[in-house]
């Protein structure tokens, strides 16, 4: 049994209170990871809000203890933060954004691949070895914090993978096909990603622009997409499959109100970064407005906001950098927008100015 010694002591401090109260082993504060996740997922408040319905449950410790902690699809278009929002819960919890077990599932879309999860059958090169992608300890947690695993792009994954999935949806457990190792998923939050019949629903989206539909409220077209993407589920995946998931999650294609957010998103993660260089960006409100009419793409979201800052404002950024190699700690780095040429311009600001 995993964090045995741990859960030894657990029981043994309940025991020697006089009167014992029940106090959960997990030492997360759903409401200090949900204030990150809400703080840089925007437009996504009905999905967020099941996320944190779910790290309560978790917390409270009611779930099945003989199957995963929880096992959630998360559905919607690219660039809408599916992904991100694993990586946030994964900061949040373990301190890295990286502290998680991420299958990306279109590497396995071949048969002969899903070996990768399970390890080579007897008689195989490797199969002595039990060779695996799963990251145990990753997958295991510990005592205090639960495991956190991603399947990326689910659809894309072969039958074999599939069925290996719902073994461990089921008991919580893989048994390595060596018999050497068996990984265990019940101290793990298990999350997979889909971006099944989007395409479609976009199609549909371009169609309807034109028509009368665009005249629909807006929460009738929200429960016809919904319908659109549950159909895609079923077509796509079998229902012994679908009814072993927790929970489904519909991320909406962000849309013209999210612009500012999406450029203060993206201004902060490049602020992470020039952390390091003891600099900070601020950009002016012109150039907002221009890297928001640029960067933003229903169809792709935050990724084309992303690739906006990296193809346009980063380099003028590490031209300042490398202008100002003796520059003072403290520095800030100001951006504005040319309005005669259209281009970025950066310059340094001394701590002391203004």
């Amino acid at each position: 049994m995993p964090f045995i010694n741990e859960v030894l002591a657990h029981n043994q401090r309940l025991a020697g209170s006089a009167a014992p109260m029940r106090q959960s082993r997990f030492l997360f504060d759903p409401d200090q990871v949900m204030q990150l996740l809400r703080s840089r997922i925007t437009g996504q408040d009905a999905a967020l809000a099941s996320i944190g319905a779910c790290l309560t449950l978790t917390k409270a410790e009611l779930g099945d203890p003989r199957k995963p902690l929880a096992v959630m699809l998360l559905m919607g278009p690219t660039g809408v933060g599916k992904t991100e929002t694993v990586r946030l819960l994964a900061e949040a919890i373990h301190g890295r954004a990286d502290a998680l077990c991420r299958i990306d599932m279109n590497t396995l879309a071949q048969e002969h691949y899903a070996a990768s999860l399970t390890s080579a059958p007897p008689g195989y090169v490797g199969s002595k070895e039990g060779h695996t992608l799963f990251d145990q300890e990753t997958i295991e947690g510990s005592f205090g914090k639960p495991g956190i695993v991603l399947f990326d792009e689910l659809e894309k994954a072969s039958e074999p993978v599939i069925r290996a999935l719902m073994n461990i949806f089921d008991n919580g457990q893989l048994r390595l096909s060596s018999g050497t190792r068996t990984l265990d998923f019940r101290n793990s939050l298990i999350f997979m990603t889909s971006n099944v019949g989007t395409q479609a629903l976009w199609t549909h989206e371009q169609q309807a622009l034109g028509a009368w539909r665009r005249w629909l409220p807006g929460t009738w077209r929200e429960r016809g997409e919904r319908r659109r993407q549950q159909q895609a589920l079923e077509k796509a995946f079998a229902p012994e499959f679908l009814n072993r998931i927790d929970q489904r999650l519909i991320y909406r294609r962000l849309d013209d109100e999210q612009i500012l957010l999406l450029v203060e998103l993206a201004l902060e993660r490049l602020n992470q970064r020039l952390a390091r260089h003891q600099v900070r960006l601020l950009l002016s409100p012109t150039l907002k407005e221009w890297l928001g009419a640029r960067g933003f793409d229903r169809r792709y979201g935050a990724r084309a906001m992303a690739r906006c800052f990296r193809q346009s404002l980063e380099p003028e950024v590490a031209n300042a950098l490398l202008q100002s190699p003796d520059r003072p700690a403290g520095c800030q780095l100001m951006a504005d927008l040319d309005p005669q040429q259209q281009t970025i311009v950066v310059t340094l600001r001394h701590p002391d100015y203004g």
